[in-house]
């Protein structure tokens, strides 16, 4: 009994790997696969029968993105929006967030059922539009900040973190004469790390990889975001009606021939990279924070 015990769990756990490995197959190869034909060379790479490595190894799809000015500010401008819009939106929503925690907050139910409607129902594109240009934000790098600071549902997220935080702590920090700020800065922001990290993440990732905002709100240059030139260069790489701002870029590589599928696989790695390589540094708190964040008490 204890033997067939034994195997049937051997079988489950071989056929658990078997069938995760497979996932994991479909869902990353797409990934290698792009970097493959950004790193093999142009001419070889319209034969095909790309797989695994690539035929001839070249770095000329990267050499000629690195010379785009328009990529490279970009770059600059997703960086920054990235690294300013990132610990403002999470400070606003977990302020927002402790707020909406207290059962002793007037009103609290109708103001969480008034941010909840928000989730569902909204204003629309003109409107919106009309909003924000009459705050002065078209054309500004603020407009990258401001209209999403909050984000009410990982608002709710960080609410019912903290509602499951003891309530003996902040009691026996009101004894000792802190107020709310202190309490908040000292004592439910240094437990609320796993949560907050997970939140961060998801804000940094929606704000590296944002470009509609960029090709609505803005219509200089030099404040394009790195997904909104990729976009641009996708497109007219796949219209085919004039020469494409990829095939231009590519031709004017002389040394080794690069092409706009070549040009197209680089950019898309190089706006994929950074944000893939936050990953490990967040994971030990995401599942945490996901879970204790969405249990309600």
């Amino acid at each position: 009994m204890l033997r067939k015990t034994i195997g049937s769990d051997l079988w489950f756990n071989l056929m658990l790997y078997v069938f995760l490995s497979a996932i994991f197959v479909v869902t990353f190869y797409p990934f290698w696969n792009i970097l493959v034909v950004s790193l093999n060379d142009a001419t070889d790479s319209v034969r095909g029968g790309l797989y695994i490595w690539p035929r001839e190894f070249t770095l000329a799809s990267y050499r000629s993105i690195l010379h785009n000015d328009e990529l490279i500010g970009s770059v600059k401008v997703t960086v920054l929006r990235t690294l300013i819009g990132t610990p403002l939106s999470v400070l606003a929503i977990s302020m927002m967030a402790y707020a909406l925690s207290k059962r002793e907050l007037i009103a609290r139910r109708w103001l969480s059922l008034f941010f909840i409607f928000t989730m569902y129902f909204g204003g629309g594109l003109i409107p919106t539009y009309m909003v924000i240009r009459s705050l002065g934000l078209i054309d500004s790098f603020w407009v990258f900040i401001f209209p999403g600071l909050i984000g009410v549902f990982l608002m709710i997220l960080i609410r019912t973190y903290m509602e499951q935080l003891p309530a003996e702590l902040e009691e026996s920090a009101k004894m000792d004469g802190a107020n709310d700020l202190q309490m908040f800065a000292r004592i439910v922001l240094p437990l609320c790390v796993p949560v907050l990290a997970t939140i961060a993440l998801f804000v940094g990732i929606g704000h590296w990889n944002s470009w509609y905002d960029s090709y609505i709100y803005t219509y200089k240059s030099e404040l394009k975001t790195l997904q909104a030139v990729l976009v641009k260069i996708l497109n007219q790489y796949q219209t085919g009606a004039m020469v494409s701002e990829a095939e231009q870029l590519a031709n004017s590589s002389k040394r080794i021939p690069v092409s706009g599928e070549s040009i197209r696989m680089a950019a898309t790695m190089v706006a994929t990279i950074p944000i893939v390589m936050v990953y490990p540094f967040i994971q030990r708190f995401f599942i945490k924070g996901i879970m204790m964040g969405a249990i309600k008490s």
